[in-house]
């Protein structure tokens, strides 16, 4: 059953959220621990010298303080203690997946279901210890329901592969779950709409490691508005608020999307060293690195 908040600070949290709403701030999050910085131990990004080819071609400051992501508020009718969700306190992540998925239905939350064929859930292991987010299905995607299938897909796969992974392995989904008209970026109240979801998603598989694929997966998972340069090559320590206290969160990477490399496969050596760090974290060597 839903708590309500005491009403004195109910009206003075809904003060404060009309005070930054007219200043253009829409945004709430909880802050978390300081970004971890990326050090010889962390990530041992230092030294790595990216090869001409890399190896999936076959086939801020301060205010980037690592956040946990908490609900939006928007008005005083959400200044409330939310209820539990449904799949909290079941311990098989196939099941909880089932359970948001059907709370989820046939969404028509937001005007991107107007366009849409197939929603795009998420697909792969739900025990991963891994997890990619990108930013929205494409026209392949929102014909199949799975996330990353077209061109893109095949060099996310090459790039799993190259880890030493399967696609099968990891757990892939996006921002969004509905394909944006022209894949234009998801505009701000569609990925608010869909955020609660996603987050569902994560706390049900509980990765080590997430590895936000492209800017717009990286703002919306961490609400920090950086480039892509100051946004990589560190980790950030990544929980939804309401996942399970026993689960200590996720460490997020943040790496270009596998599209813009198709667009510019300069940055592909770039990618392999955001993977590197990520491999290092849990212990994976890369096929060719066993070879040896």
């Amino acid at each position: 059953m839903t708590r309500t908040l005491d009403p004195h600070v109910r009206h003075a949290l809904a003060a404060r959220v009309r005070f930054y709403n007219e200043m253009g701030i829409y945004d709430f999050y909880q802050r978390g621990s300081q970004t971890s910085k990326s050090s010889a131990t962390d990530s041992d990004t230092t030294g790595i010298t990216a090869p001409a080819l890399s190896p999936f071609d076959s086939g801020l400051k301060e205010e980037m303080a690592a956040r946990k992501t908490a609900a939006v508020l928007t008005g005083e009718q959400n200044l409330q203690v939310l209820s539990p969700l449904p799949e909290q306190g079941v311990a098989d992540p196939v099941a909880a997946l089932k359970i948001i998925r059907e709370d989820l239905g046939e969404c028509v939350r937001c005007k991107l279901h107007t366009d849409r064929h197939k929603i795009v859930f998420g697909v792969g292991n739900p025990h991963a210890e891994l997890m990619f987010v990108g930013e929205g299905p494409g026209a392949d995607e929102d014909a199949q329901g799975e996330p990353f299938v077209g061109r893109a897909g095949q060099l996310l796969n090459n790039m799993i592969k190259a880890m030493g992974l399967r696609r099968e392995d990891v757990y892939i989904a996006n921002i969004v779950k509905c394909r944006p008209p022209g894949n234009r970026q998801p505009e701000r109240d569609e990925s608010e709409t869909c955020s609660p979801f996603l987050m569902r998603q994560i706390s049900a598989i509980k990765p080590k490691v997430l590895v936000a694929l492209g800017a717009t997966a990286a703002k919306n998972l961490l609400a920090i508005n950086a480039p892509m340069t100051e946004l990589r090559g560190r980790w950030y320590d990544f929980k939804p608020v309401g996942g399970d206290p026993s689960w200590p969160g996720a460490r997020l990477a943040v790496t270009y999307h596998p599209a813009f490399l198709l667009r510019d496969p300069r940055q592909k050596g770039e990618a392999w060293k955001d993977l590197q760090m990520v491999m290092k974290f849990l212990g994976i060597t890369p096929p060719n690195k066993a070879a040896e």
